[in-house]
């Protein structure tokens, strides 16, 4: 049997062989057991899927290495530009000169924690028909796909978040929180800013099950994020309108800019909490909404083969 592709349109006739093997997968959704597995071997599947996104992305040493030399490089370029918008004692955006160092340098080190950037490996899976083998595992593809993203962000907090922030530390002085509950909150901040990130990378790559090639989505996605999520300059520096309508319109500023102002404390402390709750309003609308994408998609799969 020749090798399998991947389309969402009606499949062609094997003219020489005379004869069609197409399988549908109208109803190829992840396989579920007769009986729902117990709590510990859910988590156990969990685990270990994380740890395999951790070992995977612990090989890339020398990309980790390049990667940090450019945070540390973009680093003092970025803060530069933004420590002469706060010369004569002026607050760009209510923050001052150690809040914008340390929303810089620890800016620098969760990039690539919460990875706003493009990913294709489901949009490759689907167009090589890989998706297939996703599907009939007893594991839903979405939950599988985030375990491993989560391992590779654990695994990128220890190598390219730490180095950043210390050197940033020693070249400039950064925000000490003053509150007890500011690192505890931003650390759950950070994980659903990583948890939204994914949730939404997912969507992007399930429109390879209508148009094969996620390529352009990708490209908008990059875009996107970079912008709207607070990447290339806080979004404090907009005016107020704008701000309200990407905090309460869009689940953008959750990946970036929020767990960066927990941080440095830009907003009051029951700001702060708000700012959480609002990203934990964002996971509980895309989780089912990438569920209904999934569906909607698996139900648009056909693999040729004969």
């Amino acid at each position: 049997m020749p090798g399998l592709a991947c389309s969402s349109a009606p499949p062609t006739p094997h003219a020489a062989r005379g004869r069609d093997f197409t399988m549908s997968f109208a109803s190829a959704r992840p396989l579920r057991p007769d009986r729902p597995p117990d709590r510990r071997a859910r988590l156990y599947r969990f685990g270990a899927l994380f740890g395999a996104g951790f070992r995977r992305w612990s090989t890339y040493r020398q990309a980790a290495l390049a990667g940090l030399f450019t945070n540390v490089v973009f680093g003092v370029m970025i803060y530069s530009l933004l420590r002469a918008l706060a010369d004569d004692g002026r607050r760009p955006g209510g923050y001052d000169t150690t809040q914008l160092a340390t929303y810089v340098w620890v800016g620098q080190g969760i990039l690539s924690v919460v990875h706003v950037w493009s990913w294709n490996e489901l949009a490759d899976r689907v167009r090589s028909g890989d998706v297939t083998a996703d599907l009939l595992r007893p594991i839903d593809p979405f939950e599988a796909f985030l375990a491993a993203d989560l391992g590779r962000a654990a695994y990128a907090v220890l190598a390219r978040m730490v180095v950043p922030i210390l050197a940033g530390g020693l070249m400039f002085t950064l925000y000490i929180p003053h509150r007890l509950h500011t690192v505890p909150l931003f650390v759950l901040s950070l994980t659903l800013g990583t948890v939204l990130s994914f949730a939404l990378r997912y969507l992007v790559n399930l429109g390879a099950f209508w148009l094969l090639d996620a390529r352009g989505l990708s490209a908008v996605w990059l875009l996107a994020s970079g912008v709207f999520a607070g990447t290339f300059f806080p979004l404090r520096f907009l005016p107020e309108w704008a701000q309200a309508v990407l905090w309460f319109g869009t689940p953008f500023p959750g990946l970036f800019q929020i767990p960066l102002d927990v941080l440095v404390e830009r907003p009051g402390p029951a700001q702060q909490i708000g700012s959480v709750v609002l990203q934990l309003v964002w996971v509980a609308i895309l989780i089912p909404l990438v569920s209904r994408v999934q569906r909607a998609a698996t139900d648009r799969l056909v693999i040729q083969g004969g």
